[in-house]
């Protein structure tokens, strides 16, 4: 009497049905190779439990080469962040044009995506060597980008520059959403009550965003950090950064040591996941305010 009829039994399982795809493609490529890259940083060549593969990770020059991509990815975080903000913050306050808003945050959601060899070989044709800008200020002024400026594209703020590239639209696609959250009874009260712009930027406004910001900052480190395709494209052996000595070890060199360069991969899954807790959980805090 009281048994479900076929046609909702059927509707539960149905439901779900689309989400297969994504289920599948998440543990085809994220957690299977996760899971092989952290169990083979704990194994020998024989396939036996060693910590050796860890404690060479303070040895030679790896622990330099983690030092050079924190500083590229702090460089390029804080830089993205602070232009990010302020082109969002134009066009959600500033006296832009309102149409520039739609097409802005559509070339940031491409932008913010591009990346890998393609961008690597954008910048080198802009900036490297023979590239436009440079061929075309050596022609017409004069200027050699690397003996008059100290500019190189295979340096490091070469790589910090071309990770601006989708560095500042991902910040301003995450941070729009919390400028569009202040308020503006917020900053009527506040000058009712005498503050300036600046003391409401100070007081107010960047008290609320300071998680967003901060959460934010914690997530381009992420992005920069463990972007991998874009440094080896562009900058290939002239830059010791964790990258470059990962796919030195894994590539089958006689010198090689695969399973070290699992550890080193593992290592960088940290910290990008250790920078990712940040963001989500000040994501939270910050969302609790803007409610």
């Amino acid at each position: 009497m009281n048994e479900t009829p076929p046609s909702r039994r059927l509707r539960v399982p149905l439901t779900w049905l689309g989400l297969v795809p994504f289920a599948l493609f998440v543990t085809m490529f994220l957690i299977l190779p996760t899971m092989h890259i952290v169990i083979g940083a704990f194994q020998t060549s024989d396939g036996s439990f060693t910590l050796q593969n860890i404690v060479d990770l303070n040895s030679g020059t790896i622990p330099s080469s983690y030092w050079i991509s924190v500083k590229i990815s702090v460089a390029s975080a804080a830089l993205g962040s602070l232009i990010g903000f302020a082109m969002a913050a134009a066009v959600v306050f500033g006296t832009v044009p309102r149409w520039v808003k739609s097409p802005l945050l559509t070339f940031s959601g491409v932008a913010s995506n591009f990346a890998g060899v393609p961008l690597a070989f954008a910048f080198l044709a802009t900036f490297g060597p023979v590239g436009l800008v440079t061929v075309f200020l050596r022609s017409n002024f004069g200027i050699v980008l690397q003996r008059d400026l100290g500019f190189n594209i295979l340096s490091f703020w070469g790589l910090t520059v071309t990770y601006l590239f989708f560095q500042i639209p991902l910040m301003i696609l995450i941070i729009t959403p919390a400028l569009e959250g202040l308020r503006r009874e917020w900053r009527e009260a506040a000058e009712v009550l005498g503050a300036t712009a600046l003391q409401y930027w100070r007081m107010v406004a960047l008290p609320i965003l300071f998680p967003s910001l901060l959460g934010t900052f914690a997530l381009l480190f992420a992005n920069a950090f463990g972007a991998v395709a874009t440094a080896i494209a562009l900058t290939g052996s002239s830059l010791n950064i964790v990258p470059i000595q990962l796919y030195a070890q894994i590539r089958g060199d006689v010198l090689g040591n695969p399973h070290l360069g699992y550890a080193m991969a593992f290592g960088m899954i940290v910290v990008t996941a250790f920078a990712n807790i940040i963001y989500i959980w000040l994501r939270i805090r910050a969302e609790r305010w803007l409610k």
